[in-house]
C-alpha cells in the first residue's frame, strides 16, 4: 500500500454518501503531521509522517455527497493491510439498512479489523461499523442525530451519546468520534497514537483545532421534531410543543388522550422513545438553549419562561443534559450567534 514501509498506513475510505470536506480534510491532517510545523518554525518542510490515501470500490473517480469530485488512490481489494482505517460520515437516512448499499465495505472492514488494523470512524460512519458487527457489546458514540436509531437497531451496543470521543475494542482499535467537525479530534487522536504526541501537538497548533472537551451534547438539538404514528400520542405531540410551560402537562397531556395515566404513560414511551416527563423537559430545555443564545434574560427569569419554578433545579437539570451550566451555554453559543447575525445584518445592508 505505501512506497515508505515504515510509515503508518493509513486508509481514508470514501464512498458517494460521504462528503469531500471529512475524506481530505483528514487526509490533509495525516500529511500534515511531521511536515507543515518544521515548514514554519524552520523554514523548510519535513518529512510526512504518516502516508493516508483515499480508497474506495472502484478506482473511477466519482462525486460525493457534496458535489465534489472525489478521485481514490485505490481500491479496497488492493488494499489489503492498512494499519489505520478511517471511516468517513455517512449522509443516509438513519433508518435505512445499509447491509445491501454497503456490502463490500463491510466485508473489507471486517477484513482489515481482523488483520490488526486500528478502525476509526467520524460521525455517522460508526454505523457502518454496528452494521458490520464490530461493535457489539462496545462502547460507542456517533452523530447525536443517529443515536437513537442505533440504539434501537443495535442494542447490545454500549451507546455513549454525550462523549464526542470513544476509544474500545480489542486493544483499543476501534475510535469513534461523536458529529461535524469531532473528526478533527479523531484526526489528531490518531497522529497522536501512531506518531507521537508531540507531533500531534503540532499538528494542532498549525491548524488551531480546539479539542472537543465538551462532548457533542451542547450542540444537539434535544427535540426530537418527528410525529409519531400513533394518531393520540400524535396530537399530544402538537399540544405540548405550545404548552409546555404550563403546569402539570403531563397530566393536562392525559386527559386530551382520553387514555387511562398508566395507558397514555406506556403508549407515549412506545411511540417516542421517551417517558412524557421526560419529553417535556427536552422541550423546554430546548426552548431555554434557544433563550440563552439570542437573549438576555436572567437565568432565573427563562427557568420560569420555560415552566420551572426552581431556578436551581432547572440549572442542574440543564447541566445533567446538555452537559454545560446555563451559563457556560450562553457564554459560548449566545458569542456565536451574536457574530453571525452580525455578518449577516452587514451583508443584507450592503445587498
Amino acid at each position: 500500500m505505501s512506497d515508505n514501509p515504515g510509515l503508518p498506513r493509513v486508509a481514508i475510505l470514501a464512498v458517494p454518501e460521504a462528503s469531500a470536506s471529512t475524506i481530505y480534510g483528514m487526509y490533509d491532517l495525516f500529511k500534515s503531521a511531521g511536515r507543515d510545523w518544521k515548514l514554519i518554525v524552520d523554514g523548510k518542510a519535513g518529512t510526512s509522517a504518516m502516508h493516508p490515501q483515499v480508497v474506495a470500490t472502484q478506482a473511477q473517480p466519482f462525486l460525493a455527497a457534496n458535489g465534489v469530485r472525489i478521485s481514490p488512490d485505490t481500491t479496497l481489494s488492493a488494499c489489503d493491510s492498512p494499519d489505520l482505517v478511517c471511516v468517513p460520515e455517512l449522509l443516509v437516512d438513519p433508518s435505512q439498512t445499509l447491509e445491501a448499499g454497503f456490502g463490500e465495505e463491510i466485508a473489507w472492514l471486517r477484513r482489515c479489523y481482523a488483520g490488526g488494523a486500528i478502525v476509526a470512524t467520524a460521525c455517522s460512519g460508526a454505523i457502518l461499523l454496528a452494521e458490520a458487527g464490530l461493535l457489539d457489546g462496545q462502547e460507542a458514540t456517533t452523530h447525536w442525530a443517529y443515536c437513537s436509531v442505533l440504539a434501537t437497531r443495535h442494542p447490545s451496543v454500549r451507546l455513549r451519546p454525550q462523549r464526542a470521543l470513544v476509544v474500545s475494542g480489542e486493544g483499543g482499535r476501534l475510535v469513534m468520534a461523536g458529529g461535524g467537525t469531532t473528526w478533527l479530534d479523531l484526526a489528531l487522536y490518531l497522529i497522536a497514537r501512531c506518531v507521537g504526541v508531540e507531533e500531534a501537538m503540532q499538528v494542532a497548533k498549525v491548524n488551531l483545532i480546539d479539542w472537543h472537551d465538551i462532548g457533542q451534547q451542547p450542540f444537539a438539538r434535544l427535540a426530537q421534531s418527528r410525529q409519531v404514528d400513533d394518531a393520540i400520542i400524535a396530537r399530544c405531540q402538537v399540544w405540548i410543543a405550545e404548552h409546555y410551560s404550563e403546569p402539570a402537562p403531563v397530566s393536562a397531556m392525559v386527559r386530551l388522550s382520553g387514555l387511562a395515566e398508566r395507558s397514555f404513560k406506556r403508549r407515549f414511551q412506545q411511540a417516542t422513545g421517551m417517558a412524557p416527563l421526560e419529553y417535556v423537559h427536552t422541550l423546554r430545555l430546548e426552548e431555554a438553549k434557544q433563550m440563552l443564545e439570542s437573549g438576555n434574560e436572567s437565568i432565573e427569569a427563562i427557568a420560569q419562561e420555560v415552566g420551572y419554578e426552581d431556578a436551581g433545579f432547572f440549572s442542574r437539570l440543564f447541566r445533567r443534559r446538555v452537559n454545560l451550566t446555563p451559563a457556560l451555554y450562553r457564554k459560548r453559543f449566545g458569542s456565536l450567534r451574536r457574530a453571525l447575525t452580525q455578518g449577516a445584518s452587514i451583508q443584507s445592508k450592503s445587498a
